[in-house]
């Protein structure tokens, strides 16, 4: 999933909003505003700080290696880059290194920039893109990026401890690293692992040691324009800013990133204890309409969905194990879909940003089957109540609630997130659409999870955990491994289908026929891998969502984009 891109094209508008004054039109600028616009980038001013603010408590995995959630994510952006970024056409583009390709796609060259500094001085060299791929690789690596590297010839028999080096890894000097792939793959460059890490930093801690060491948890050093000044764990990182960055020093003196109760966001925003943050949906109509506050939407390439556990991951095999045979029944999960208003959901709680989906694909992008050809899901009470009757689940005693097939007595753990003043409506409309056709639903434990124990219960196939509500942030490139795969430790649902594998492979492979256009024939695999998932449906596609950012009027520069903020050492304070 990041991953990816997650990633598209022709039909995403990447907004790029310089809140200085009005929005600027997308387009080729009339030499006057050329002028205009590079006359206010010199009246900016450099200094001041802003405050970045979140919802749920960060972990401190300061790694991108290593980190598992957006909560790390909000920190990393502003002190870390790779050698890729991605565009506003959202295809790859060259951040600290340019590349090229030999005859066969199957050996990729990347060229570093000289003279870019990690924060405590040394340079950035290869070997530190080297040294990241064999951290991910390396046997005791328990993080979830190993399908970024698996691409790499010998990657795999380097984890299995079956090589003491990655065969398609080699340095030709310091600025210049050449990687051999097993098999040429359309989307490499989405896909292929790109952040370096700091070699000459981490010394010989392990890679299973490193996510807890002081090098990741308390001192971490990045590329990027802000380096980190102090941290209170799990509450707030200040940043200050990093003068050898390679784009030049950052306008602003530091940023700071703040953990707030998400049900005061409305209040902070509009005291000015925070400046920057993806609004809670449920105070969106209240927060817009703030004095101070420049209100942005955008599609989001992201969605939540309900998952259906159905088994577990094996640590030693490294996949999916479907041993969970309570959900395997195809008409249950088709019903538990039909009894939810999805619609209703969006409306109530989102205040009507976003709409339902029914894929793993939002409608922006270009691989998105369309809606004609797979099952809509559409709230049907009565259509639930029948597929329940149908796969043999009836309330044989009287109470109001349905058995299994056998007789006994059949409940539904649900479990969700704290983290707004609605979080707990939100659960009990999941669990009370589903009561209303049988199914004798209840929240997990009695009680919603913060975002940090929601996730480590479900990474650790704790038993009690059945259907959970959760959300996916994608990458530009639609290619669904990372998530999908019955090998990957994001699979959290637990699912593995062949064909599924199968397909999800085929779709990043080149066509056998070099006269077929390479998109045409991607979206063709992911058209069938679509129907398929939306016909199994392992998992209840909830909403493809609509982001919306509040961003005050004393700060600008700041570039909204589908995936997050971007663009952060050109952010400045508005005089």
């Amino acid at each position: 999933m990041k991953k990816s891109a997650f990633w598209l094209v022709s039909v995403m508008l990447i907004m790029s909003l310089f809140l200085a004054a009005c929005s600027k039109e997308t387009g080729t600028d009339k030499p006057e505003e050329k002028k205009e616009d590079d006359k206010k980038a010199a009246e900016i001013k450099p200094g001041g700080k802003v405050t970045f603010g979140y919802t749920q408590p960060f972990k401190g995995v300061l790694s991108y290696a290593y980190y598992e959630g957006q909560d790390d994510v909000n920190a990393l952006q502003f002190m870390h880059e790779g050698l890729i970024a991605t565009n506003d056409e959202l295809q790859p583009e060259p951040n600290l290194a340019e590349w090229e390709f030999n005859e066969d796609n199957t050996v990729v060259t990347f060229k570093l920039k000289q003279g870019v500094k990690w924060h405590d001085g040394h340079e950035l060299t290869a070997e530190d893109m080297e040294y990241a791929w064999y951290l991910i690789a390396d046997p005791t690596y328990e993080g979830a990026r190993f399908s970024n590297v698996a691409m790499i010839k010998g990657a795999q028999e380097y984890k299995d401890g079956k090589a003491d080096k990655i065969e398609g890894i080699k340095l030709i000097d310091d600025y210049t690293i050449e990687v051999t792939v097993v098999e040429a793959q359309v989307n490499l460059l989405d896909n292929i692992w790109s952040i370096p890490e700091p070699k000459h930093y981490y010394g010989d801690i392990s890679s299973k040691e490193l996510p807890d060491s002081d090098q990741v948890r308390k001192n971490p050093i990045g590329v990027g324009p802000f380096k980190v000044k102090n941290i209170v764990a799990g509450e707030m990182i200040e940043f200050e800013r990093y003068d050898d960055y390679w784009q030049g020093p950052a306008h602003l003196d530091g940023v700071v990133y703040k953990i707030i109760d998400g049900s005061l966001a409305q209040g902070l925003l509009q005291n000015g204890e925070i400046d920057v943050m993806l609004a809670p949906s449920d105070q969106w109509p209240q927060i817009k309409e703030l004095a101070n506050i420049n209100p942005v939407t955008i599609d989001a390439l992201s969605y939540s969905y309900i998952g259906i556990d159905q088994g577990r991951y094996d640590t030693k095999a490294k996949k999916v194990v479907m041993d969970n045979p309570k959900f395997s029944n195809k008409k249950l999960r088709h019903a538990m879909a039909h009894a939810i208003d999805r619609q209703a959901f969006v409306d109530a709680f989102r205040n009507g940003l976003g709409k339902p989906l029914n894929v793993p694909f939002p409608s922006v992008s270009w691989a998105k089957i369309d809606d004609s050809q797979i099952n809509q899901y559409e709230y049907d009470p009565e259509k639930a109540k029948a597929l329940l009757d149908e796969a043999g689940y009836k309330d044989v005693d009287g109470d109001g609630f349905r058995e299994d097939p056998e007789g006994n007595p059949f409940t539904i753990n649900f479990d969700a997130m704290a983290g707004t003043e609605t979080s707990e409506a939100r659960a009990q409309f999941v669990i009370q659409s589903w009561q209303e056709v049988g199914l004798n639903a209840k929240l997990n434990g009695g009680s919603l999870k913060d975002f940090n124990l929601f996730y480590d219960t479900i990474e650790a196939d704790d038993p009690s955990v059945e259907t959970f509500h959760a959300a996916w942030g994608l990458a530009a490139d639609p290619d669904p491994a990372g998530i999908w795969l019955s090998t990957d430790k994001w699979n959290m649902w637990r699912w593995y289908n062949e064909k599924s594998d199968e397909l999800i492979k085929k779709g990043v492979q080149f066509p056998e026929d070099p006269n077929k256009d390479v998109t045409e024939y991607r979206k063709e695999v992911y058209a069938e891998w679509q129907k398929l998932v939306n016909d199994e449906l392992p998992v209840i596609f909830f909403e493809q969502r609509e982001d919306a950012w509040a961003i005050n009027k004393r700060v600008g520069g700041v570039k909204v984009t589908p995936f997050n903020v971007d663009e952060f050492h050109l952010w400045h304070i508005v005089e």
